[in-house]
């Protein structure tokens, strides 16, 4: 009876011992410094700013989840193409530059829900006539940013539309083709876009494909409880007006309700996606 009893603490005592280190490990987890990162030519996303640094909506994105979860977040500047196997490489955390959600992407990664819808748009030099449709890319070179969704749309659409593509590091350069004459359009965000041509007298924004997608945050198949964290405060920006103040002042914009900027979802990922966990979400702010 003695040995048994003395067993039964030992049991008891290994266990409050194991919960007390288990909770120890989650508090400092959820503490833990975050490093994830941006192309910093994605303006008004991502840009350098005078005095050196970078700027933009979603390096303004990255610091308020920082404060909501009470940690610190290091923000690299790099060519989109290098986020996702930085992140699979586990260098980053999560890749704060906006990632469209598509199918093929949530079937490789995780995904919080979205914090901005996002269309395509078309990006033309003034002087040129306006882009009315798709058809009117026929015979003609579009350029993009090397890696994005806009790269993946023109390798399906480049036979049935008959165009040719150009693909570059940076959309800063993809602009500069258009510009430089080797482009008849620069085929981007609608946000990038009208940014483009609000700074740059030169071009316009003409054509906008409406695509039904949002942007996320992005992380590993296997960080489902990084992606949940992060995603929780996501949805705190989002409940108390961050998320679209941050719209209104970098785009110019206020978003409408049911968009994606304001719009806190009952579960964690984008829903009809894989990777989309539908459980209700308690959440605490």
């Amino acid at each position: 009876m003695t040995s048994f009893t003395s067993l039964s603490k030992r049991a008891v005592r290994f266990g409050l011992a194991m919960a007390i280190s288990a909770t120890c490990a989650s508090a400092a987890w959820a503490n833990k410094p975050l490093l994830t990162g941006v192309d910093a030519t994605f303006a008004p996303h991502a840009m350098p700013k005078l005095g050196g640094g970078i700027d933009g909506f979603n390096v303004e994105l990255g610091h308020a989840l920082a404060k909501q979860l009470g940690t610190k977040i290091t923000i690299e500047g790099t060519e989109f193409s290098a986020l996702i196997p930085g992140l699979n490489a586990k260098k980053y955390d999560f890749v704060l530059a906006p990632t469209t959600v598509t199918e093929a992407r949530a079937k490789a990664l995780l995904f919080s829900e979205g914090y901005l819808n996002t269309d395509f748009a078309f990006v033309q030099l003034k002087k040129t006539p306006d882009m009315k449709s798709l058809e009117d890319l026929k015979g003609k070179t579009i350029a993009l940013n090397k890696g994005s969704a806009y790269e993946n749309w023109a390798k399906d659409n480049a036979a049935k539309y008959g165009f040719k593509y150009d693909v570059y590091a940076t959309n800063a350069d993809a602009l500069q083709a258009v510009q430089s004459g080797r482009a008849y359009a620069n085929m981007t965000g609608n946000t990038v876009g009208a940014w483009s041509a609000k700074q740059n007298p030169a071009v316009k924004l003409t054509y906008i494909l409406p695509t039904g997608l949002v942007w996320s945050l992005a992380f590993r198949l296997d960080d489902k409880e990084g992606r949940d964290r992060i995603s929780n405060a996501l949805k705190c920006l989002k409940q108390d007006g961050t998320v679209g103040k941050l719209a209104q002042k970098w785009f110019g914009f206020t978003p409408e309700p049911g968009s994606a900027a304001i719009t806190v979802g009952v579960g964690q990922g984008v829903p009809n996606m894989p990777g989309y966990d539908p459980t209700p979400v308690n959440l605490k702010c």
